[in-house]
């Protein structure tokens, strides 16, 4: 079985079993960084993306209001959260499609 579709089949389990954030890490790993890198760097680059993670996560969990129901003002900090994302993920994509084309 090649790396690629291990770690496909990885990430499709852990989803199943409730390991987003890990499953997440799996897809990063496949779209950016090359099968041959290196432990120590796969390590800290795993490290980093679990920081995001948790800093988004307790970020969200800080700033919305106390309460079941969410607020207007929640709502819009979700949107403000998703545009940003979306904007990250639209020149992370344009800036891999370019790599390596010359």
């Amino acid at each position: 079985m090649s790396d690629r579709a291990y770690l496909e089949r990885t990430m499709r389990e852990l989803t199943d079993k409730g390991r987003l954030v890990e499953a997440g890490w799996v897809g990063f790993r496949l779209a950016a960084i090359p099968s041959h890198a290196p432990k120590a760097q796969l390590e800290e680059m795993r490290s980093v993306f679990f920081a995001g993670a948790q800093h988004l996560f307790s970020s969200i969990m800080t700033v919305l209001d106390p309460g079941q129901d969410p607020t207007e003002p929640d709502l819009a900090r979700m949107e403000q959260i998703a545009s940003e994302l979306e904007r990250f993920i639209r020149t992370y994509e344009t800036s891999i499609k370019t790599e390596g084309s010359a």
